[in-house]
C-alpha cells in the first residue's frame, strides 16, 4: 500500500510540464515587454527611418498604423499564456490585458516624459490579447472535435 501511495505523489500531474513552461515563457515575455514599454523613449523611435522605408511601398501603411499592428502583436502572447495558465477562467484573459495595458499607459504618461499614454495603445493592446485568447480558443476546439472522432 506505501508503494502505491509513494508512486502517486511522485507522479505528475496532466500538464503540469506545459503549465510549467507556459509560466516560465510568461515571465521571460513580461521581463521583455517591461523593458519595452517602460524604457525611456519610444522604442520603435530608432527604427523610425527603416520603417518608413519599408512600408514605402505601402500607401496606407503609416507611422502611427505600423506602430498600432506592433502594439496588437506585443500583445498577443499575453493572451495566449494566460490563456494556457487560466483555463478555468478564460473569462479573465481581457480583463486582465486591459487592466495591464491601463497600468502600462498610466506610468507611461506620469513617469516617462518622453513616452506618450494613449487610448489607442490600451485599444490595440486589449486587441492583442483578445486575439491570443481566441487563438487558444480555437486550437482548443480543434483538438476537442478531432478526439470526439
Amino acid at each position: 500500500m506505501s508503494d502505491s501511495l509513494s508512486e502517486n505523489t511522485t507522479r505528475a500531474v496532466p500538464g503540469q510540464p506545459r503549465l510549467r513552461r507556459a509560466l516560465f515563457w510568461m515571465i521571460a515575455y513580461a521581463i521583455v515587454v517591461a523593458v519595452v514599454v517602460f524604457w525611456p523613449e519610444p522604442f520603435l523611435a530608432a527604427l523610425d527611418p527603416w520603417i518608413r522605408k519599408a512600408t514605402a511601398g505601402f500607401p496606407g501603411l503609416t507611422l502611427v498604423r505600423v506602430e498600432f499592428i506592433a502594439n496588437v502583436a506585443m500583445f498577443i502572447p499575453l493572451g495566449l499564456f494566460l490563456a494556457m495558465l487560466l483555463p478555468r477562467h478564460r473569462h479573465l484573459v481581457v480583463p486582465i490585458g486591459f487592466l495591464s495595458t491601463c497600468l502600462i499607459e498610466t506610468v507611461q504618461g506620469l513617469f516617462l516624459s518622453d513616452r506618450s499614454a494613449t487610448v489607442a495603445d490600451v485599444i490595440a493592446n486589449t486587441a492583442g490579447a483578445c486575439v491570443g485568447l481566441l487563438a487558444i480558443e480555437v486550437v482548443d476546439a480543434l483538438r476537442r472535435r478531432s478526439s470526439r472522432r
